[in-house]
């Protein structure tokens, strides 16, 4: 675990309303590393009674945007996509494991395995972000 990514990722929830909408919950955080928890509720599903799409992908972009802002430089994402691997019901919980690929100056690549809390790998999101000059904290 790292201080400095810890102050972040409390600096992005302190007034991350969907995140706290969607019941996240932080299981551990580290630089470049990101590790999430959330249960699917029947608010979150569609017509076939299944979670929406949107919903794993909210909760993967989460994951990333905590871990792609945790080495300290503000960064946004510019590109992600995912696959659907295997539908969720309510009741379902399930954990984002955001990682670090590639770190770069200016762009930084990260994978989000999503994955119901018996390890089934449910979803897998790729993101690209882009890290602006500005620190999130000027000291």
């Amino acid at each position: 675990m790292s201080a400095q990514a810890t102050r972040i990722i409390n600096a992005l929830t302190e007034k991350d309303r969907f995140s706290e909408w969607l019941g996240i919950e932080r299981l551990a955080e580290g630089d470049g590393f990101c590790k999430l928890k959330m249960t699917i509720r029947p608010e979150m599903c569609n017509g076939m009674d299944i979670a929406h799409g949107g919903i794993t992908y909210s909760f993967a972009d989460s994951a990333l945007a905590f871990a792609s802002n945790s080495r300290g430089k503000i960064a946004v994402s510019v590109e992600t996509s995912i696959n659907h691997i295997k539908s969720l019901k309510p009741g379902d919980t399930i954990i984002a494991i955001a990682s670090e690929i590639n770190l770069g100056q200016r762009t930084g690549t990260y994978e989000v395995r999503v994955e119901r809390d018996n390890g089934e790998l449910v979803a897998w999101f790729k993101g690209t972000v882009f890290r602006k000059e500005k620190e999130w904290f000027e000291e």
